[in-house]
């Protein structure tokens, strides 16, 4: 007989599915591959040397380099990053080692993405990456990034591929302490080099706010933002001297009538005493110019009070609505009211005149400016180059410089040139003090005024051909 041995237990046989097999397979496969891809994107901690860069607009009353050309260089055009991005808050300048579209934390600061480069943004020795926040445009910008200075943190980054966090950024972190600027002021009270409009903010709207308080039509608090109340102020001294334009924009014109109306304030009027029959000759006679400035007097300045004078008054108090009739009160002859009333006729023509000058001023130094014949920057020992030489030859024409050691080179000699100047125009006293035997915003000013004044000079003698 036969005997069949079976197993007390067998394994049960599994059949899986083909496709599941398949499956299985490519999981096997792929999931290192994963893990290495994710391992190579993990964000990852980095020390950080931080500065801020900002976007430089002309007819700024500050730029850190001296002026708007400068601080296009130093800046870049501040209008796209590297990658053709349009600047906005967010975005940063990083090493080349970091991809366009990396995102970087910040604590405390905030969340950006690189989408820039820069000359000096680059890896340093010791570990630590550059980076360059963009902080915004024109005084501002230039404010926010002087206040925010050079910082040192650790954050983190996270590499295009990867798992990446979305920005997160807001101009509300980093004020822009319009006090920074004043350090490179280079523009002094000159409304008509600053171009200002609805909401801008800076340190040029403080001045404009500071001249419309000096002149009783800006009672707010000077905040150096150019808002509502500003608007409002502007169009009431606009309305005060017969002028009707857009205050969305300070004009030309305007900013020459503040700028004229400023410098005129205190001024002592002509008229001080009441001119009448029996006044004293000196006071008559100021009553007679003062008239014929006006328009309202064609007669002799003999110090005399007659017909021809008292018609003169008259005709120019009626003109004012101060009296109807010559029968009336006060109607020919010059008492407070009147004297008043005169006083701002007169100071308003005289403005107006000021006004005009300022304005071809301002032509006259735009057209040095596109001829190249002004300093536009700050200058200091070891400088070099057509702004140098420049320099050299502006001194030169005045006496402070050999014309024949003109070679662009900011070398010992200009050094002490510049301190000559700069003693001669009372910006310092002696070598020793700050700023001396470099070109700075005073000296600056001072350089680029004297140039201009000097080619004022020189349209109105021979017209505008000869610049």
């Amino acid at each position: 007989m036969q005997i069949t041995l079976r197993p007390l237990y067998r394994k049960p046989s599994l059949h899986v599915p083909r496709h599941i097999r398949v499956i299985v397979t490519l999981l096997a496969i792929i999931s290192p591959a994963l893990a290495i891809g994710v391992g190579k994107n993990l964000p990852h901690e980095q020390d950080f040397i931080l500065t801020a860069y900002y976007s430089p607009m002309p007819g700024q009353c500050c730029y850190v380099r001296g002026g708007y050309r400068a601080d296009k260089i130093l800046n870049g055009e501040g209008v796209r990053g590297a990658d053709g991005t349009e600047v906005y808050p967010g975005m940063i300048a990083a090493p080349s080692t970091y991809a366009f579209g990396t995102v970087v934390t910040l604590p405390g600061i905030g969340r950006f993405t690189v989408h820039d480069r820069g000359g000096a943004i680059n890896e340093l020795p010791g570990g630590a990456h550059r980076l360059d926040l963009w902080v915004g445009y024109g005084e501002e910008g230039l404010a926010r990034a002087l206040a925010f200075g050079v910082r040192k943190v650790r954050g983190t980054v996270y590499d295009v591929g990867g798992f990446q966090p979305q920005e997160r950024f807001s101009f509300e972190t980093l004020p822009a302490v319009l006090d920074r600027l004043e350090t490179f002021q280079v523009r002094g009270d000159d409304l008509l080099a600053m171009h200002m409009k609805a909401g801008d903010r800076g340190l040029s709207v403080e001045l404009l706010q500071r001249s419309l308080n000096q002149l009783g039509f800006f009672s707010g608090s000077v905040t150096g933002l150019y808002g509502t109340e500003t608007q409002e102020s502007v169009r009431a001294f606009q309305e005060a001297y017969g002028m009707k334009e857009s205050t969305e924009v300070l004009s030309q014109r305007t900013s020459a009538m503040i700028m004229a109306a400023v410098r005129r304030a205190g001024v002592t009027p002509p008229v001080v005493n009441n001119v009448e029959k029996g006044a004293k000759e000196t006071a008559v006679r100021t009553a007679q110019r003062t008239l014929r400035f006006l328009g309202f007097y064609a007669g002799r300045t003999d110090g005399k009070y007659d017909d021809t004078l008292a018609s003169a008054i008259l005709h120019y108090q009626q003109k004012k609505g101060l009296v109807g009739t010559a029968e009336d009160p006060g109607a020919g002859r010059i008492g407070p009211l009147t004297r008043k009333q005169m006083t701002a006729s007169w100071n308003r023509r005289m403005v107006v005149a000021l006004a005009d000058r300022l304005v071809t001023l301002h032509r006259v130094g735009l057209l040095l400016d596109e001829r190249g014949k002004n300093v536009d920057q700050f200058l200091e020992l070891g400088d070099s180059g057509d702004q140098v030489t420049l320099l050299q030859r502006l001194l030169s024409e005045s006496g402070y410089f050999p014309e024949e050691k003109i070679n662009g080179n900011f070398g010992e000699q200009t050094k002490a040139s510049v301190i000559a100047y700069q003693k001669a125009q009372k910006i310092i006293v002696s070598a020793s003090d700050a700023g001396a035997g470099t070109v700075g915003p005073q000296t600056l000013m001072s350089l680029r005024s004297d140039e201009r004044r000097e080619a004022y000079l020189l349209v109105r003698r021979e017209g505008w051909s000869a610049l």
